[in-house]
């Protein structure tokens, strides 16, 4: 069963923009401009994403001078992996044994 934290980190790499950094994340720590270079998007809507990212305990920040860089905590993609694992091997027995309720 997943806690409201881990659905929180769900919902908050569900979107297609926060998606797309956690990816670029996955391979590089990036400042806020590389993200917006790799991205296309526009600074204020970056900056937004990565809040929710940074909220939801995804990424981390590193002021570095005047620029802020994020780097990706792999450990709580790794989590949400394993609780969404044990959910696919519920499903998958049930499947196999035909399980259902009756009404």
């Amino acid at each position: 069963m997943l806690t409201s934290v881990q659905a929180d980190i769900l919902r908050a790499v569900a979107d297609p923009l926060r998606l797309r950094i956690v990816t670029l994340l996955a391979r590089e720590t990036l400042c806020t401009t590389h993200l917006i270079e790799e991205t296309g998007a526009r600074q204020t809507n970056l900056s937004n994403h990565l809040r929710v990212l940074r909220e939801a305990g995804v990424v981390d920040t590193e002021p570095c001078g005047r620029f802020t860089y994020y780097r990706l905590r792999p450990e709580v993609l790794e989590e949400l992996s394993g609780v969404l694992g044990d959910l696919a091997a519920v499903a998958r027995t049930t499947a196999e044994t035909g399980r259902k309720r009756s009404c």
